[in-house]
């Protein structure tokens, strides 16, 4: 008869001991998941629209130093076409003017294009720069050189200085916003470094003031610029430039990740 209540408090005893178990492995996993989340992110992407068919778009003027390479479409509006100074061997891709000035053969008048996209532009600039609760704030007190970039919402609320490499490390489909209040500058030779499949047409950089690439130097992303865009000597970009102002380049490479059909295909 002792035996035989003793089972049944042993077997309590065991299941109070599994119950526990499973509950401590249960928030192992919500907490590895957390992690996991917060790494690979789940921003939803920026909608750059028609000016997503562009390796270049600004509204007033494109200065150059040549020779540059340019794969891509590139426009101007609304200012004329004459403040577009690409030449046409130097574009894989449309030259767009709201005009008939501009570089020829090549040039393609098409004011009410460019007109939308000039608004597609602005709305994904405004997109980017509304996302609400960052994943990261402030990173580097606004230097960020020699650091890793998951993928997430990451503001700064002053200017942002890129002294030396920097890595996104992130999978194929995961997305980086970049929201920047003061100025952006990348230093000479300093490169953006992509690693684990991520792709540079899901990066967004929001940019209220002025940004500088360095010489030599190379960047990856959209740059939505509220104001000018300077890439200087030899520096390359592996995306987009729409700025709301100017972009001034000197020899220069833009890759856009696009292939070239006709704007609005």
């Amino acid at each position: 008869m002792k035996s035989i209540k003793k089972i049944p408090i042993l077997a309590i005893l065991f299941f109070g001991l599994l119950s526990s178990c499973n509950s401590e492995i249960e928030s192992l996993e919500v907490e590895e998941a957390n992690v996991m989340s917060k790494k690979s992110g789940s921003l939803v992407s920026v909608d750059l629209g028609l000016a997503g068919d562009f390796a270049i778009l600004s509204k007033s003027g494109i200065t150059n130093v040549p020779p540059s390479v340019i794969t891509g479409h590139v426009g101007t509006s609304p200012i004329t076409g004459a403040a577009l100074l690409l030449t046409c061997p130097e574009v894989t891709g449309n030259i767009y003017t709201v005009d008939a000035a501009g570089p020829l053969p090549c040039r393609t008048t098409d004011a009410s294009g460019l007109t939308a996209a000039v608004l597609n532009m602005q709305a994904a600039y405004t997109d980017a720069a509304g996302r609400s609760n960052p994943n990261y704030l402030n990173e580097g007190a606004g230097n960020i050189g020699g650091l890793t970039l998951n993928p997430g919402l990451h503001k700064w609320t002053s200017t942002l200085l890129i002294p030396t490499d920097i890595e996104l490390d992130g999978g194929k489909d995961d997305v980086w916003i970049f929201q920047v209040a003061g100025t952006l500058t990348m230093s000479s030779a300093v490169r953006m470094n992509l690693s684990g499949g991520a792709q540079a047409k899901n990066i967004f950089w929001q940019v209220s003031g002025a940004v500088t690439l360095g010489t030599t130097s190379h960047f990856e992303g959209n740059l939505l610029g509220a104001t000018s865009i300077a890439v200087q000597t030899g520096a390359t970009v592996n995306g987009r430039l729409l700025a709301q102002t100017a972009v001034t380049l000197q020899m220069n490479t833009v890759t856009a990740e696009v292939e070239v059909l006709p704007v609005g295909r």
